[in-house]
């Protein structure tokens, strides 16, 4: 397999660079993770696909990889500005439970899905288990960049180089989503300490110089990314609606601890490299928590989709491309995937020849490895393995370590998964897989004794109770629910 050196994009530079790490045979990725008051969207998890999918890869090249996905326990308004109410107090008020409990609820069910999308599991530190250390970065920065006002600390972005240039927010206008909070000095300036309103009693406060309150949104971030890590680390992950926002005052943050120093060396940004996801899109547009059906993980499986085909569907766009999610669209993943399944069930038995191949898949070995190294290019890799998967008349266990170094990159688990893990049973069905079978045999017999009237009577009643019967059907599924 070539050895194409590894290519990224920059978010902050805007650029295509060759990966050269900080630290000699090691990468060091930061991701934004979730903030725990709600399910997740099948939108949030494509940041996670993508840098899953990222991590897999610099392991691939022989990385020794530490990967940090926080955890948003404490400090995120309901807007991504310095305004709204705190979103873990809101849903803690709403369903009557401590906003500890609503955070260990939703981190439970958000790394359940991680693991159902076969994202290998990362460190997730908690933002609650650092806001000493938190107080102590606003400390270190107050006097020189920060001032305070009634509702807490704020940071004064002229006080660093280059503010927003990962957005390429230069005006006012550039950052309109930033709170209107009376006294500000500039209209981006942002909340490092939130001071708790005269009179009011959060579940989630705590003092410090500036009052008794909670750390604002972005610093956690920037604490939890230099304590564990260390400044500078390698690439720093998120999706592309934090490239406005939340990563430039991050940046800003790192600049003020760090040296204050321009972003021509990305390095003074806190992480060498930054790489955004795009979004996951409906005809309608942007999806959201509030429009429409609440597409989460779960609720595609309730409707018959395995969760790696959605992963393949992510897989099968670029990550800085738009993703249109239909249910078309995941059918026919979740088809690919099949298929995919069905061409390595031969290779169950063979024994792995791992560091031996086979010229017949050189080309696509070659292809497979150019694509990734072209910055994560899955779709590409994917034909490329589907070519692997295709070559014929070659030892059945080079075959299998060849593949098998593929899906380790992609993640589809290929040789853990079998024909009936990929058949669900939607939940809105009654009729049980075995009455199903049953129907089918019945059918079976009807059609070799030519008794045509009562073969179509049986796939009559199987279609009234949501059964397709898929004659001739090359994938030998046979039938499927609707």
């Amino acid at each position: 397999m070539t050895d194409a050196p590894l290519k990224l994009f920059n978010s902050l530079t805007r650029q295509i660079e060759v990966f050269k790490p900080v630290h000699e045979g090691e990468a060091r990725v930061y991701s934004c993770g979730p903030t725990v008051y709600n399910y997740q969207h099948i939108g949030n998890m494509r940041a996670y696909v993508f840098a899953d999918t990222l991590g897999r890869t610099l392991q691939w090249k022989g990385y020794k990889l530490t990967h940090v996905v926080n955890i948003t326990d404490v400090g995120h308004l309901t807007s991504d500005a310095d305004e709204g109410e705190d979103k873990m107090e809101k849903m803690a008020a709403r369903e009557g439970k401590s906003a500890w409990d609503i955070a260990k609820f939703y981190q439970e069910d958000f790394e359940r899905d991680l693991a159902r999308l076969n994202v290998q599991p990362k460190q997730h530190p908690r933002a609650t288990e650092y806001v000493e250390a938190m107080i102590e970065w606003g400390k270190s920065i107050a006097e020189k960049h920060c001032y305070e006002l009634e509702s807490g600390l704020y940071f004064d972005v002229s006080t660093v180089a280059d503010y927003g240039r990962l957005a390429r927010a230069t005006t006012d206008e550039g950052e309109s989503r930033i709170g209107d909070v009376e006294g500000k000095r500039n209209a981006a300036d942002f909340a490092i300490w939130r001071r708790t309103p005269p009179g009011e009693t959060r579940q989630m406060e705590w003092e410090s110089p500036w009052g008794r309150g909670a750390p604002g949104w972005h610093l956690e971030c920037s604490v939890m990314g230099e304590a564990l890590l260390g400044f500078p680390f390698d690439i720093h992950t998120g999706g592309i609606d934090h490239r406005e926002i939340h990563h430039p005052n991050e940046i800003a943050q790192n600049q003020a601890y760090c040296c204050t120093k321009g972003l021509d060396d990305p390095r003074n940004s806190g992480a060498k490299i930054w790489m955004h996801n795009n979004f996951l899109v409906e005809r309608s547009g942007k999806m959201s928590k509030s429009s429409g059906e609440f597409l989460r993980l779960q609720l595609l499986v309730d409707k018959g989709y395995h969760p790696l085909a959605y992963r393949l569907m992510c897989l099968q766009a670029h990550y800085r491309s738009e993703l249109e999610f239909s249910w078309e669209g995941l059918g026919a993943a979740l088809t690919r995937l099949k298929r995919m399944v069905m061409a390595v069930a031969p290779l169950a038995e063979a024994e792995p020849q791992p560091g031996t191949t086979h010229p017949k898949f050189a080309p696509a070995l070659e292809k497979f490895a150019e694509a990734m190294a072209d910055d994560l290019n899955t779709p590409i890799a994917l034909t490329a393995l589907e070519e692997a998967l295709a070559t014929k008349k070659v030892d059945a266990g080079i075959k299998r370590a060849v593949i098998a170094e593929m899906d380790a990159v992609l993640g589809l688990d290929l040789f853990g998964l079998t024909r009936a893990d990929l058949r669900i049973r939607p939940v809105a069905a009654t009729i049980t897989e075995a009455e199903i079978e049953t129907a089918l045999a019945r059918r079976k017999e009807a059609r070799a004794a030519k008794d045509f009237a009562a073969s179509d009577a049986i796939r009559e009643e199987l279609a009234e109770q949501g059964v397709e019967v898929m004659d001739g059907d090359p994938l030998g599924w046979e039938w499927k629910l609707a």
